[in-house]
Order: C-alpha cells, then structure tokens, then sequence
C-alpha cells in the first residue's frame, strides 16, 4: 500500500469533508440519555445518527452495507459493514476488525470563552472548538476514511465492522443489548479498534494501555419535609449537609483524599509501574496544565506518581448536588435535603460491582442520627488493562508512527473508562485491541472549551489504514 498516496486521500478527506461534516455534528445538542429524559421527543440523538449515516453512506467504499439497528426505548445503533477487500480476498474474509466510536455527548457546562461554546463550532488554526467533536463524533468519519484510503491505495483490510454507538456517556448502558442483537455477526474478532480514547502530546501516535473502571451513585439525605427559617431549627434538625459529610467520610478519607474502600484498590503491575516512568521522563511532567488557581498544589508531587494516580489508583469527585440553591438566592433555611453525585474511578483491574456494593453498604447502613439515607442511581463499569501487543501489531504501530509522526510510538494509561472495552474483552480474549484517540492536552472533553486537534486526527486516520492494511496482509502471509 502506497504509504504516502493515503495521506493524501485522508487529507484531501478532512479538508474537503469532514471538518464540514463535524462543525455539523457539533451543531447537534445530541445529549446522552443520562442528561436528556426526553431523548427520543427532542430528536438530537436521531438528527446525528442520520447525518452520520447519510456520510457513511455516500463513500466510494466496495462492499459497504449500512444500517441503523434500532431497539424498543433504546438508544439507535450505526452499523457498517465492509467486506474483506484486497489480493486475494478470500484469505482475509474469515477475520473481522472491529472499529468502535459513538456520537452521543456531554452536557453543555459552563466556562466556555468568549465567542465559544458548546453547540457553536469554531476553528482557530488546527483547534476546532464544540462539544462532541473529539468526543466522540471524529470517530465515524476517521474510520470510514481509513477504509475508504487503503482500497483507493493499493492497500488490502480484513471484513470491517462499524459500531457507532449513542448511550457512551451514560455507560453504553444500551450497547450490550445491541451486541446481543448482533450476536453473530459480530464476526470472528482478532482485531478492535477504538478511537475514543486519549493522547499525551500531539507530535506521535499514542496506545491506551489500560482505562479506569466507574462507579456511579447518587447520596440523597433529607432531613424535614419543607425548609425552615434558620432561626427555628438550626441547632435542632440537623443539616442534611452535615450528615452528608459524615457519610462521605466513610468512603474517603477529607484530609488525604484517599479512598477507604478496600475493594477499591488494586496492586499497581511493576511494567505499568515503568510505563508511568518513562512517560513522565518523556513529557517532563503530567503532560497537562489543568490550570490551577493561585498557589493550590497537586495531590502528588512526585510526576510519574500523579501519572499513576490518575491512571491506577481510586478517586472519589463530587460531581453534582441537589438541594443547594445558588448563593445569590440562598435564603436563612434549614434545607430539607442534600443530594450529591458521586464519581469513584477504579484501578483498571479492580471490580466494579464489588466496589458498587461495598459504597453502597458504607453510605446506607447505620444513618448518622437516624437520618433519611437514601443511594440510588447506581451504576458500574469495569476497566480494562491491556494484554502484550502481538509482534506484528506492534510493529505496524511502530512503523506507523515513525513514518505519520517521525517520532516513535508512545503508550500510557488512561483515566477515564470505555465501557465497551471491558465488554469486548471478555467476548473476544484473543483479539488485539488499539485504542486511542484525539483527547490530548488542553482538550477537555466533557469541560468547557473542548476542542479536536485536526492534525493530530488526520495523522491518526491515517494510520488507521496502516493498521487495516497490516492486520489483513498478516492473515495472509500466515495463510
């Protein structure tokens, strides 16, 4: 496959395309059904279904079937597929790849600069600012670009499967009935490939070699039936926020921000241990100004222990509240009830269910002053840690980077948690996974100001096909 002659369909691609196709997308406030009840009424999420599907339809792709698998009060499923394509293709239509992204969102947030924001796209040099862009919507398009170069280049790819989900950022809480669905067509998988994940720099190609696990719940205390004047009940009914700190200490320790759940933590493997080492030698630190204000420290001082921090260890975030009016209309009340979000990451090989259970037993079991304590919404999702990379796909990962990037390959863990990794890693042991992704410095995905680097994913795209073209002429030289 001619190497260079890609590069040139992927950017003629980009630039005549996709960017127009995203500044689209990103117009759409396709919000996961987590932060949207109404989804199925509001028709956001079907909006950029059918425009990622009219785009997927309309490529010069041989052997390309589409379709939306659609299932009762489920979020739609995009599913294309291509059938093996090369010389001879008979020695590679037993295989299948499976590429992965979804085009539901985040909610809006607030902090976005002037002249930005989440539903308005705008491009400042190779920044293409709005919500969903990085996460995830590139992701179609770069897949179907990757596999409409390597046959226009001479290039060769196994069966191809497109799974563009729309429930990610609620825990692809609809994928798993969709894979069912499927069941067998899924295929023989021996290669998947998910871009959703992230990058430390945007000068080379970056492998996830392990993502968070999640846990999610909601604490809710409530203490009278309506709100009273401070002056009454203050010093009698206590304050739901008060009992809702002492919970809380229960699951975390306030002074250090460890998290007290002993299922909750995990031995860290010594090669993840070196992995953190080295990336934090490479990048001179974290690889991430978060923008701290005035003199606040960081949790660890010490680079390739913040590394590992947000990549292995446990972490509980308060990541929402009910029951607390704004400053500005706050009143002299004692309020009914405090309702928090909480957010606990998990070390990559940690179980989440166990982890779920145990949270939930420390929060309800014995209520301080016999409080109204109630947990609910509870939701998990295990991570995931990476087996060895086979020979040959780290070798077309290197060769892929060297010659996209003129820098070698680089791999890290990642913070945040792809449900559906966990999910295809338990159907498909045996298959080699790549996963990464466009969400590096400064792009803030679910944040305000999120932003897609564009050169960084027409690079990305491009070794995509490498990729392809590598796993199918693998097949055949085996064969």
């Amino acid at each position: 496959m001619d190497r260079d002659a890609v590069a040139t369909v992927v950017g003629e691609c980009w630039q005549k395309e996709i960017i127009g196709e995203l500044e689209r997308y990103i117009a759409i406030p396709a919000l996961s059904p987590d932060f949207d009840d109404d989804w199925e009424a509001s028709g956001h999420i079907e909006e950029a279904v059918q425009q990622v599907l009219a785009w997927i339809v309309s490529r010069p792709i041989a052997g390309l079937k589409v379709e939306v698998q659609r299932l009762p009060g489920r979020t739609p499923l995009i599913v294309a597929e291509v059938e093996a394509f090369g010389d001879p293709p008979s020695d590679v239509g037993q295989s299948t790849v499976l590429l992965y992204g979804h085009l539901d969102k985040q909610p809006e947030m607030s902090g976005w600069k002037a002249g930005l924001g989440p539903w308005t796209p705008v491009r400042d040099g190779d920044r293409l600012y709005g919500r969903g862009g990085a996460d995830d919507g590139y992701s179609a398009f770069a897949s179907m670009a990757a596999i409409e170069a390597v046959q226009a280049c001479g290039g060769r790819h196994s069966r191809c499967l497109l799974l563009i989900e729309a429930s990610e950022e609620s825990g692809s809480v609809d994928l798993l009935h969709h894979l069912d669905v499927l069941g067998d067509r899924l295929g023989d998988v021996s290669l998947l490939v998910c871009l959703d994940s992230g990058c430390a720099s945007y000068d080379t190609l970056w492998l996830t070699t392990s993502l968070r696990g999640l846990v999610e719940a909601t604490l809710r205390v409530d203490v009278i039936e309506e709100a009273w004047h401070s002056g009454m009940a203050s010093g009698l009914v206590p304050s739901s926020f008060r009992l809702s700190r002492i919970l809380l200490d229960r699951i975390e320790d306030s002074t250090s921000g460890r998290v007290l759940l002993d299922s909750a933590h995990q031995e860290i493997p010594v090669h993840r241990l070196s992995e953190a080492a080295a990336m934090a030698e490479l990048l001179g630190g974290i690889g991430e100004d978060f923008g701290l204000v005035g003199d606040l420290r960081l949790m660890e001082d010490d680079p390739a222990m913040g590394l590992l921090a947000r990549t292995w260890r446990p972490a509980l975030s308060v990541v929402g509240a009910d029951g607390l009016p704004s400053t500005a209309l706050a009143g002299n009340v004692v309020r009914p009830f405090t309702a928090l979000k909480l957010s606990l990451r998990l070390p990559p090989t940690a179980s989440a269910e166990d982890a779920a259970a145990e949270l939930v037993n420390r929060l309800s079991s014995e209520p301080p002053m016999q409080a109204s304590v109630r947990v609910e919404d509870v939701d998990w999702a295990d991570g995931w840690d990476a087996t060895n990379l086979a020979p040959w796909l780290a070798s077309a990962l290197s060769d892929s980077a060297m010659h996209r990037f003129g820098q070698p390959m680089q791999l890290f863990g990642e913070g945040g948690s792809i449900p559906f990794i966990a999910m295809l890693g338990t159907m498909f042991p045996e298959a080699q996974f790549v996963v990464t992704g466009v969400l590096g410095p400064e792009s803030n995905a679910h944040g305000p100001n999120e932003f897609l680097h564009l050169g960084y994913a027409e690079k990305l795209t491009g070794c995509m096909a490498d990729i392809l073209h590598a796993e199918a002429s693998r097949l055949i030289s085996q064969g």
